[in-house]
């Protein structure tokens, strides 16, 4: 619709039950404003997007992006974003916990010149409702780390509601990582100092279908977006997940040696070997879940996978090796040529892991 002035922007992973709820509320809350909403389907398999197409035939606000392949909040907002020429754009939960009827006040604000308006769950006269105490532990913690990383302190860096300009989005868009679940941080870190915030309270509401998506991974690519913005101009974010993923290893590698060849007394060189595949092993899965999850081994494709990983360590670990020891043969000190070796290794595990054991995807970072 050529008048609309808003863009709602709304990433969805089965809520099949929420899309017709959800647009008969906007429509409430927003009458005598310009706008539409945009679902960004990372293709359900409770045919989400079908229902928001069948929708769309009825209602012209209402559009559908169906993404095959690709999973992620913050990389399905910053599409939506891109399909819309609005100059006011909005993120709001497919759940129906964020309160809808704040969207007309965070656009008052950026029409009176504010940059960004966050609807918050930890400023006066707000409230995280009914969500159980251990995620709003989870919550709180991840609110004060997250604001490291931020020269714009907010209460609620979490918040998957808010509200911004058009011009903002496109000044941040070169730095956003397009990684993980938390967009907000990605955005108000890659943000000019000028940047103009403010905070709205809200009460949280309790979902009514469909399940919520915090999970492990969710958490594990919170850190690694921090990780990205603390450290990401000095090293990819992928070689820094890949690095944390071999220390897990290295502990592994020694439980494993201390429980074979201590508790159970199996030979030194029998029980190291042994440590060392269950290692690489580990280090495979984790790689293959995590470092590399645009673009995961699954089912038969494991196995090849698997064995490619175990040819790369194998020789990346003979490098290692042979770089340390000619390093101390040249009167490096021993701990030094340990490290130099092993920086080696690492890098040339990670170089042939990311061409040959997992396909390069136009998602790298």
């Amino acid at each position: 619709m050529s008048s609309n002035e808003l863009s709602i922007i709304v990433p969805t992973y089965n809520e099949a039950e929420n899309i017709q709820p959800l647009v008969d509320l906007l429509a409430n809350t927003l009458d005598g404003i310009g706008w539409e909403v945009i679902f960004v389907d990372d293709n359900s398999p409770d045919q989400t997007s079908g229902i928001v197409r069948e929708l769309s035939q009825e209602n012209p606000r209402v559009r559908c992006i169906q993404r095959i392949g690709r999973r992620g909040l913050s990389s399905a907002v910053i599409e939506g974003m891109l399909s819309t020429s609005t100059p006011f754009m909005a993120v709001i939960d497919a759940d129906m916990q964020h309160d809808e009827t704040l969207l007309s006040a965070m656009l008052t604000q950026l029409k009176q010149g504010h940059d960004l308006v966050i609807g918050s769950r930890y400023i006066e006269n707000a409230s995280t409702g009914t969500m159980p105490e251990h995620r709003v532990k989870i919550s709180r913690a991840a609110t004060l780390i997250g604001n490291i990383v931020l020269e714009h302190p907010i209460s609620d860096p979490m918040s998957g509601f808010f509200m911004l300009r058009r011009e903002l989005f496109e000044s941040v868009l070169p730095s956003l990582s397009g990684k993980g679940f938390k967009i907000l941080v990605d955005i108000v870190a890659s943000a000019p100092k000028s940047t103009r915030i403010d905070e709205l309270p809200y009460h949280m509401k309790k979902r009514e279908f469909g399940d919520s998506k915090l999970s492990a991974i969710v958490v594990w690519e919170f850190f690694t977006l921090l990780a990205n913005k603390l450290f990401g101009k000095y090293l990819p974010l992928r070689f820094i997940m890949f690095i944390t993923v071999g220390l897990s290893g290295v502990g592994v590698h020694t439980l494993t040696l201390f429980i074979l060849h201590k508790t159970m007394q199996v030979e030194f060189l029998i029980a190291q070997s042994l440590a060392t595949l269950i290692a690489m092993t580990s280090n495979y899965f984790l790689n293959n879940l995590l470092t590399f999850n645009d673009s995961q081994h699954k089912g038969k494709k494991m196995i090849a996978g698997l064995f490619s990983f175990y040819i790369t360590c194998s020789l990346g670990a003979l490098i290692n090796i042979a770089v340390a020891s000619m390093a101390f043969n040249h009167g490096v000190s021993w701990w030094l040529a340990g490290i130099f070796g092993a920086a080696v290794g690492a890098v040339w595990n990670f170089a042939l892991s990311s061409t040959y054991t997992w396909k390069p995807s136009r998602n790298d970072s």
